[in-house]
Parts: C-alpha cells; structure tokens; sequence
C-alpha cells in the first residue's frame, strides 16, 4: 500500500510539472496562505480539496470534532504563528455533517481519552438539551450539535489571549464558522463570524 501511494505521489508531481512548469519551485520559496482552518480529523473532509484550495493557500490544524480547548497547545501554537508569523486575517471552524467524533460524543460507550476529548460536546449537549429534544431525529440533533460545536469554537478562539492581542493592536482579523455536507459537498456559511469590533463590544462591557 505505500508503495501504491508513492507512485501516486511520483504521478502527481509529474502532471503538476507539465501542468504548471516551474510550481514547486515558486511554492518552496514561501508559504503565504489567506486562511487559517481548523478542522475535523475525518479523512472525507480535507481543507484544500473541499475548499478549492491549492497547496499553499490554506494552512490547517485539524483534530476529532474540531473541538476548540483552551487547553489545547498544539492549536494554539498553530494558531499564534498563523496570526503572528503567517499574517493570516482569515480563520475558518470547520465542523461537518455526519461527524463520528459528534456522534460518539452522545453515546453512552466508554472510549478512553477520547472521552476527555470529547467532553466539550457533552457539555453543549447538555446545555442546548432543550432546543436539540426538538429537532425530528436523532441524525438530526447529532448535526444541529455538530453546528453549535462549531460556533462554540468560534467564540473560544476570539476569547483566546492570541486574538484578543491581535484586535488591540488593530489587526482586521475574523473568524468564521462553516459546516460542510458529507452528503452534497457544500460548506455552509453558520453566521457566527466575529471580527474586531466583537472585542470592542466585549471590552466595553
């Protein structure tokens, strides 16, 4: 099996020569990306492929769920030198419908360190346990718990101290929350984007 991927790699690269002469060479120079993503683990969601990116374009931290915790050095190493060292102004929270990590998230199964990993969920689920009872089924409510994973995620990385710093020094950055349908392929927008008059309206408090 690696040796089937490696020769997929020496194809790729030989029609990306032909193609594009001279692209690995332009691309080894820099990385200059407009998007910062964090994302889902799950292997049908890549970032560049469901966005239409190329290499290059979109710098990406992914993990189960796309859980956002403040704990979390790995993200936030990722995001400090997206902001500070890439210079991105644009950052995406992913989530997507179907999602594996969601849905174990509801089950009443043991799973290890997953389970701490997952906790945040949890704690949505338990807090939104109302509006979710609404929703027609159970598939349903793991997806509307999927889109208020992913706007929790967004307001938890505006509250980090790498942002807050960035709007006080007048950065126009923002931050987006998006969902993307196993079953269409679409990316939808939530409408929870924040920007920096949101840390304006949270320091005037």
């Amino acid at each position: 099996m690696l040796g089937d991927l490696l020769n997929r790699n020496v194809k790729w690269s030989e029609q990306k020569h032909a193609d594009e002469p001279g692209y690995f060479a332009r691309l080894a120079t820099r990385q200059s990306p407009e998007f910062f993503w964090i994302g889902c683990s799950d292997s049908r969601v890549p970032a560049n492929v469901v966005a239409g990116l190329d290499p290059g374009e979109v710098f990406v931290h992914r993990n189960i769920a796309n859980v956002i915790h403040s704990s979390d050095m790995n993200m936030l190493s990722a995001l400090e030198f997206a902001v500070e060292a890439l210079n991105i102004r644009e950052i995406i929270i992913c989530g997507h419908y179907g999602c594996g990590g969601v849905q174990a998230a509801t089950e009443d199964l043991q799973r290890g360190l997953t389970d701490h990993w997952l906790e945040p969920i949890r704690r949505l689920a338990r807090a939104y346990a109302v509006d979710l009872a609404q929703t027609e089924n159970a598939e349903a409510r793991r997806d509307r718990l999927a889109e208020l994973n992913v706007v929790e995620g967004v307001r938890r990385v505006a509250e980090t101290p790498i942002i807050q710093r960035a709007w006080r020094n007048n950065y126009d950055l923002r931050i987006h929350g998006l969902v993307y349908g196993l079953k269409n392929g679409l990316l939808r927008d939530l409408d929870c984007t924040v920007g920096p008059g949101h840390f304006q309206k949270e320091s005037d408090q």
